[in-house]
């Protein structure tokens, strides 16, 4: 049983006991563990506190709209090669000179077992979660220019995470682990709070909480306010000295909480016309009773 739980969550990451088993499963069936939530739950977080976890090094791949897979294994530098035969004076024969290895590739390289965060596969073309699929189920790579293989001397753990903007082939999601983080609910929401805020004021907590909820649970909103924009509007209301009593009335700082100005035009229509914000949590409905 002990052999199964190697990672056990950190201090600094506040993770669900579904969560923990999850990365445990994946570690143990060496399948990539696919994370998927919508922005600001953690997602990204969660590599970073597994590597620290287990003890390993971390490589990242941010994946963009532009990304292939090839790039991840490796490329080739065709134009430092002819910069070096044009202008340098050493020897370009060796095209071992120019291999640079992507991070799929230096994962596969390395002699330490590593964790490989591959972030937000949703961004890439359709074809791409398929592309990779060979390399991750075989850790190894071919180089074609010099006939290298590159082969994992260690399965390392594989997080990837996604945003849900489009759907991921069937073949890739069979070889994967997954797992949904949900929006936390307020207990949850108070133990990562005082990860990054311990010994916040109970009080002034509780409105933070109430204006928060309450502000997630407007239909108007095109971008609903997540955690990590809840951390920075609590830092923000600490340094600015705000006082439980003046958060009762209006929500401050709304740069912190809301990032489009449809959304910031909404709320200011909805206090112009005579609208109030909670100040208990029974104003949230049953599903808030504390």
């Amino acid at each position: 049983m002990s052999d199964f739980n190697q990672f056990q969550g950190t201090d600094g990451y506040i993770a669900s006991r579904a969560l923990l088993e999850a990365v445990n499963c994946a570690i143990a069936l060496e399948r990539p563990l696919l994370i998927k939530g919508e922005p600001g739950t953690g997602k990204t977080l969660l590599a970073q506190h597994v590597a620290e976890g287990l003890g390993m090094p971390m490589e990242s791949w941010h994946i963009k709209s532009t990304s292939k897979a090839g790039d991840g294994l490796y490329v080739y530098d065709t134009v430092q090669r002819l910069n070096d035969a044009r202008f340098g004076s050493g020897d370009v024969s060796d095209i071992r000179k120019y291999i640079r290895h992507g991070p799929l590739g230096r994962v596969f390289a390395a002699k330490e077992r590593h964790v490989l965060l591959i972030d937000e596969i949703d961004k890439a073309d359709l074809e791409f979660p398929n592309d990779i699929l060979l390399e991750l189920d075989e850790m190894r790579f071919y180089i074609m220019e010099t006939g290298d293989e590159i082969v994992a001397t260690q399965r390392p753990v594989v997080i990837i995470t996604s945003n849900n903007e489009k759907e991921l082939p069937d073949a890739f999601l069979r070889r994967c682990v997954f797992y949904f983080i949900d929006f936390p609910d307020v207990d949850l929401m108070k133990e990562i709070i005082e990860v990054h805020h311990p010994n916040l004021d109970t009080t002034l907590l509780d409105q933070v909480l109430i204006k928060f909820y309450w502000l997630r649970g407007q239909n108007e909103l095109r971008k609903k306010p997540s955690t990590s924009e809840l951390i920075d509007w609590i830092s923000v209301l600490l340094r600015s000295g705000i006082s439980e009593e003046q958060l009762q009335s209006h929500i401050p700082f709304l740069g912190s909480l809301l990032k489009n100005e449809q959304d910031t035009e909404s709320l200011t229509s909805y206090t112009q016309g005579g609208g109030a914000f909670p100040d208990k949590w029974s104003d949230l409905g049953p599903r808030f009773n504390q």
